[in-house]
């Protein structure tokens, strides 16, 4: 597969986009999905808040296989869309994520294989990509990379990738707190607070393995705010980008991120006409 774009930001030349946004599938998580099903070779059922039941679904398709898919009721419509469009097995669970995560596993337990995000080191594989284009597309290192935190194996991956040299900073959402709960107290800590407009940030439950990566990689954390989420989406859609909340995490961090050149990872553009309209319409500050 070809190399997503570098490019410089509007706002300052130092800021440079990996648009992971551009690949036929909205987002980035073809990447994982594909290096794991290569490897797994099975059918599998997953759980997904959209992006990764799409990938999963898409790379099963490339390989001859099946992929069935769990995901929370009222899931993003245009997540939905891309899943069914390749040619996937739907089931929509009442819940959050986790809930439809516990209702894929319990499915998948008898006899088939549960391909959960963020727990196949494989995937991590995938993920490196990112980080070995940003080099060879950079030329050279850069001083820092803001990576966006779900279930952690993006950040993982990417951050290998790149080394200790840059600084690898995390971000996730707010209102949903639990990856950088369980960084901070360096185990996996329980968290009933899961609510946030980026639906790709939207974990309750962190997976021992990716909070192990996660340690060994993030060399910081941030949060960021709902209204910060929403600036942020508007700011990269004023820019001609359609990003969905969960890429638009970078930009919302970047004030809190001085190294230069930094490179943002956008992870999507897999967003609501509504939510969009939303954020647009948000104040500005």
């Amino acid at each position: 597969m070809a190399a997503t774009p570098l490019e410089r930001s509007p706002w300052d030349p130092d800021v440079w986009l990996k648009r992971e946004d551009t690949h036929e599938l909205g987002a980035f998580k073809w990447r994982g999905a594909l290096a794991t099903l290569e490897r797994l070779r099975r059918d599998v059922v997953t759980a997904s808040t959209g992006n990764q039941g799409a990938a999963a679904a898409w790379a099963a398709r490339r390989l001859g296989l099946r992929a069935t898919v769990f995901v929370p009721r009222g899931a993003s419509a245009t997540k939905l869309a891309l899943i069914r469009a390749q040619g996937a097995d739907v089931r929509e669970i009442d819940g959050d994520f986790d809930d439809a995560k516990d209702a894929g596993m319990a499915y998948a337990a008898d006899g088939m294989l549960f391909f959960e995000d963020g727990n196949e080191p494989a995937q991590l594989d995938g993920y490196a990509k990112i980080g070995e284009e940003i080099v060879a597309q950079l030329g050279s290192p850069p001083a820092a990379a803001i990576i966006p935190v779900g279930n952690g194996a993006l950040f993982a991956g990417v951050a290998r990738a790149l080394g200790k040299a840059v600084r690898r900073v995390a971000v996730a959402a707010e209102g949903a707190p639990v990856m950088y709960d369980s960084w901070r107290a360096g185990r996996v800590v329980e968290s009933d607070r899961c609510e946030t407009i980026a639906d790709g940030l939207a974990v309750r439950v962190a997976i021992p393995q990716a909070v192990e990566w996660l340690r060994e990689t993030a060399d910081e954390f941030l949060l960021v705010t709902e209204d910060e989420l929403m600036r942020a989406v508007a700011r990269f859609w004023e820019a001609g980008i359609r990003a969905e909340p969960a890429a638009a995490a970078t930009l919302a961090a970047l004030p809190q991120v001085p190294e230069r050149p930094v490179v943002l990872v956008v992870t999507g553009r897999n967003i609501d006409d509504e939510l969009l309209e939303r954020c647009l319409a948000a104040p500005a500050s």
